[in-house]
């Protein structure tokens, strides 16, 4: 038999992306500490119209342009974060489609369920990735709790609960008031986050019960909610939420990714299964010795902590995105499907009824 020809494949020689920031806010100063940590990108321009903007454009050695579609032609990024007002992310990746950019969109996908999905059938039928900005799933305690639920330590998942209870200051909202409005609560703003881990680690959302309380300071969004999930695999989840409460349970006080939280030794999820239960970001994993009797020892376990910063690995993922190396771990129809599970907890706390999801995303 006659060898087959062997075919030597040499890899590009990989280069720096050249990304732009748009919204150079608390998130967006954030992606550029993540740029600067990266070894994969560099930031080439920045989008703001402000004047603060302007003094950290100066402060990052980078150009600063009023819009988009400018910085888009004089820049030429090869990838745009977007941390701008969600009610701008559709029209502003709209824009780095046209302009042939990678888009990174921070969470909320949109504030609008029908215009994201026409953004991400747009985003498809151009060719152009979109990641969305869930850069918890970056964390290796979430990648490390995925793998013990898929390898069957905690059993069948029966129960699950989430706690994002934080106090945020009156200065927060008053340096920017769109943050009081109707849609930027915290069910879409913070909540969102934890929706999407709880539907990563757990499974399709299929129905919703939720209730809310209108803000105690007098802003037009909410301050508290709840909601009751049932996932496809027939789990119930709790979840609830709140911007005004003083706690120790949230992902940004016991995950340790942001030094600016103060951290606590406490857990924000807990997740139930046939065979033990799982609590994060601790990683402490419960089960009784031999089968599980509630009259014999339960003792815990727990799993590696490795760390690094979800939000440089997010970079260094978006690189590979854009440079068509990888598909994106978080894409746009996955955010889409969490923005769905939202929009629905925000519906059913307004009319008191339980919302369906149907699996058309």
């Amino acid at each position: 038999m006659t060898a087959l020809p062997v075919i030597e494949t040499v890899a590009k020689p990989s280069r720096k992306v050249r990304l732009a920031i748009a919204g150079l806010g608390l998130v967006g100063q954030r992606h550029a500490d993540a740029i600067a940590q990266s070894g994969a990108a560099e930031l080439v321009a920045v989008v703001d119209p402000s004047d603060a903007a302007g003094d950290l454009a100066r402060a990052l050695k980078v150009q600063r342009y009023p819009s988009i579609d400018e910085m888009l032609v004089k820049a030429q990024p090869d990838g745009v974060i977007l941390s701008t007002p969600t009610r701008l992310h559709v029209v502003q990746a709209q824009a780095c489609i046209d302009g042939g950019a990678t888009v990174l969109v921070e969470k909320p996908l949109s504030d609008d369920l029908v215009a994201g999905q026409a953004l991400i059938e747009a985003a498809e039928h151009a060719g152009i990735p979109i990641l969305v900005g869930h850069h918890r799933r970056h964390n290796p305690i979430i990648q490390n709790a995925k793998e013990m639920i898929d390898a069957g330590k905690i059993g069948d998942i029966r129960a699950v609960h989430a706690s994002c209870w934080f106090y945020k200051p009156d200065a927060y909202f008053d340096q920017a008031p769109w943050r009081k409005q109707i849609g930027a609560g915290p069910i879409s703003v913070n909540l969102v986050h934890d929706v999407d881990l709880l539907r990563h680690l757990c499974g399709e959302v299929v129905s919703v019960q939720a209730q809310a309380t209108k803000s105690r300071r007098g802003y037009e969004n909410e301050d508290v909610a709840a909601a009751v999930l049932k996932f496809a695999n027939d789990a119930i989840g709790t979840i609830t939420v709140s911007d005004s409460v003083a706690s120790p349970w949230s992902w940004e006080h016991t995950a340790k990714e942001y030094p600016v939280y103060p951290a606590t030794n406490q857990s924000a999820y807990m997740i139930g299964g046939s065979l033990g239960s799982l609590s994060i970001p601790d990683q402490n994993l419960w089960r009784h010795e031999g089968a599980p009797d509630w009259w014999t020892p339960i003792s815990c376990t727990s799993g590696p902590m490795a760390s690094s910063d979800p939000l440089v690995n997010q970079i260094n993922h978006f690189a590979d995105v854009t440079q068509r190396r990888t598909a994106p771990l978080v894409s746009g129809r996955e955010g889409l499907k969490t923005l769905r599970v939202v929009a629905a907890i925000q519906r059913a706390a307004a009319i008191g009824e339980k919302i369906s999801l149907k699996d058309e995303v």
